[in-house]
């Protein structure tokens, strides 16, 4: 009987305007740019205009369990919005707020105070002098299309900047932009 193979699982941390599939597409890249693992495949998506954690595996069964929503698996964003959210937009969060496709899962936030200190995105998002804006951490299980960005819309404050921090135990640690490394 032949020994049980282990499955390849790859954190790569995705820079803005990188495509989750492979080809390129349009002006934006695709991850053969950064990845040269044959048989590997995102498990998930992390939009284009988005940064942070992708992760990549060669199994099915571990890709169905990180992707689907049936299982819940904590996804932790950090994300830049225009304005400063009071605790009302908070809580609304936190209580799940009401979207085009129905009413969100309840999810995790907080303010990052002080800001992150991150890596410079290329290209610089918007700035506007009369306008300020801050950090939250959210975290979420499930994963509608651009989910966080019209959350945070929906209480006032658009999204800037979003970057993909953790995927349940997997996180962005030590993982600069463009960067891979597989998880032993």
């Amino acid at each position: 009987m032949k020994p049980k193979r282990t499955p390849c699982l790859i954190r790569f941390n995705k820079p803005y305007g990188v495509l989750s599939q492979f080809t390129d597409e349009g002006k934006w890249r695709g991850l053969k740019h950064f990845i040269d693992v044959p048989g590997v495949y995102a498990a998930g998506r992390l939009d284009a205009d988005s940064e942070g954690l992708l992760l990549l595996t060669d199994d099915g069964r571990l890709q169905a369990q990180i992707a689907d929503p049936h299982f819940k698996m904590e996804k932790t964003y950090w994300v830049q919005v225009e304005g400063e959210p009071d605790e009302a937009a908070l809580e609304a969060l936190r209580q799940g707020v009401q979207l085009k496709d129905g009413l969100t899962r309840p999810a995790r936030v907080r303010r990052l105070t002080p800001p992150p200190e991150l890596w410079e995105r290329d290209p610089p998002i918007r700035v506007r002098r009369a306008i300020p804006t801050a950090w939250i951490e959210l975290v979420i299980t499930e994963g509608r299309n651009r989910q966080v960005r019209r959350m945070t819309a929906a209480v006032g404050h658009p999204t800037l900047r979003l970057i993909r921090m953790a995927i349940g135990p997997y996180s962005l640690e030590g993982l600069a932009p463009g960067s891979w490394r597989e998880v032993t």
